[in-house]
C-alpha cells in the first residue's frame, strides 16, 4: 500500500487507515516508539518492559538447551 503523507501545521503526518489499526491493536491512546535503521521508519506499539523480560528468558532458555544445534547450523 503506497501512503503519502499529510501536511499538518509545520510538519507531516502519517494518515493510517481502521483496518491497519484494527490488525495491530493499535487506537489513538497507544503510546507508540518511532524508530529507524537510516532506510527504513519502524513504527511500533511500546510493549511493556515485563513482555521484553519474559521474550529474553525464554531466548536464553532456548539458547542454552539448544547452543550445540545453532553452533553447528551456523557452520
Amino acid at each position: 500500500m503506497a501512503k503519502k503523507l499529510t501536511r499538518t501545521g509545520n510538519s507531516l503526518a502519517l494518515v493510517l487507515e481502521r483496518p491497519i489499526l484494527e490488525a495491530t491493536g493499535i487506537d489513538d491512546e497507544t503510546p507508540l516508539e518511532v524508530s529507524t535503521d537510516g532506510d527504513v521508519i519502524i513504527i511500533s506499539p511500546v510493549r511493556p518492559k515485563s513482555r521484553t523480560a519474559k521474550l529474553r528468558k525464554i531466548l536464553a532458555e532456548i539458547h542454552r538447551k539448544h547452543a550445540g544445534a545453532f553452533r553447528r547450523l551456523a557452520e
